[in-house]
């Protein structure tokens, strides 16, 4: 068996071995990323199985039919025509079986056969291994390689989303390349989409910002962004326009609310970052941001002071208040918090 990887080395580890056709009997996927998860997924399931015996020699799980005994069946399963089987488990978390249960999946997963792959894949369900549960762990860290799918950095993304874009003979510049990014979300399963919507919607070789303003909602933690931002610009009126696009998106005022909450605190986070010499690294590592966000913020973050976001999160926990208690209207309030924190923004 190949030697064990450390966690935050393991997605490099994964795409050299499976460059070079080595695999292992045991891994656990899980991250942020479900593109690149589904990617790697795919790729490893296409090394490991020829579709034409596919029936044979696949076999998935997910929580509805999981049980011991059928897993265990199918990870002996000796291979029909031909070299090797794979086992694919979605969202079965292996610590929260009974005890009994764990047991037994300690002596499946420390005797992989050769011939077999198990991947464990958590899409939805966080992967959270309880480390308490030593024998378990144990036999999840020694056997297993853990794999996490992070969003990918700026530079990485641009790269990637500008391949995409050439492979529909398109150009796009890097600074839309960063727009895009900004609008998503930045996961590469939500860019992929809308690169294809945009592809198919422009009639030129050159992406412009017109063509991605034209197909492309944006995730409502963009706008709140865009609001923000406006709003350090002094450019108060197209932050109150922001808002009213973001009603339009017919999202719920709370959560709105709750958006801008986790925005001004991420600024005031990195506003006191700033003012101590510290960096957007600082700031990613923080709050478990992408590379373009936290620089994002960063930037954003030195057009206030500490006194406006104090002030901003003391005005929108008030507005929660409001909101659950008063019977005033949600968007009124919303209406008022923006006004109130532009106010805020001109007394610096």
């Amino acid at each position: 068996m190949a030697k064990a990887v450390k966690d935050n080395d393991s997605f490099q580890e994964l795409k050299k071995e499976l460059r070079s056709k080595i695999h292992r009997r045991l891994y656990f996927f899980y991250g942020e990323e479900t593109f690149l998860l589904r990617h790697y997924l795919e790729i490893l399931k296409k090394q490991r199985i020829d579709p034409v015996t596919e029936s044979f020699n696949f076999h998935r799980f997910t929580q509805e039919n999981f049980d011991l005994r059928s897993f265990a069946d199918s990870v002996e399963n000796l291979p029909m025509m031909s070299e090797s089987t794979m086992v694919q488990v979605d969202e079965v978390d292996p610590f929260k079986l009974e005890e009994s249960g764990r047991n037994a999946m300690v002596d499946i997963l420390t005797d992989i056969p050769e011939y077999c792959t198990v991947v464990f894949l958590y899409e939805t369900t966080p992967w959270k291994p309880d480390k308490r549960q030593k024998k378990l762990w144990e036999a999840v860290s020694s056997a297993g390689t853990i794999v996490e799918f992070e969003k990918q950095g700026q530079k990485e993304l641009v790269a990637w989303i500008t391949r995409h874009f050439a492979a529909g003979k398109k150009r796009i510049s890097p600074d839309l390349c960063t727009y895009l990014m900004e609008l998503t979300g930045g996961t590469m399963t939500a860019l992929n989409n809308e690169i294809a919507k945009i592809t198919a919607y422009s009639g030129a070789e050159e992406i412009c910002k017109a063509d991605i303003d034209a197909v492309v909602e944006p995730v409502m933690d963009a706008v709140v962004f865009q609001m923000t931002d406006l709003l350090g610009q002094g450019r108060y009126g197209q932050a109150l326009e922001k808002l009213q696009q973001l009603l339009k998106m017919q999202e719920e005022p709370v959560m709105i609310l709750g958006a801008i909450g986790a925005h001004i605190r991420r600024l005031g986070a990195a506003r006191t970052l700033y003012d101590y010499g510290k960096n957007h690294q600082d700031l990613a590592k923080l709050y478990g941001m992408s590379d373009f966000a936290a620089r994002k913020t960063m930037d954003t973050s030195r057009n206030f002071s500490t006194a406006f976001c104090r002030e901003s999160c003391m005005l929108v926990m008030e507005t929660d208040r409001k909101l659950k208690t008063s019977f005033d209207d949600p968007q009124r309030l919303l209406e008022m918090l923006i006004l109130q924190m532009a106010q805020e923004a001109r007394n610096g």
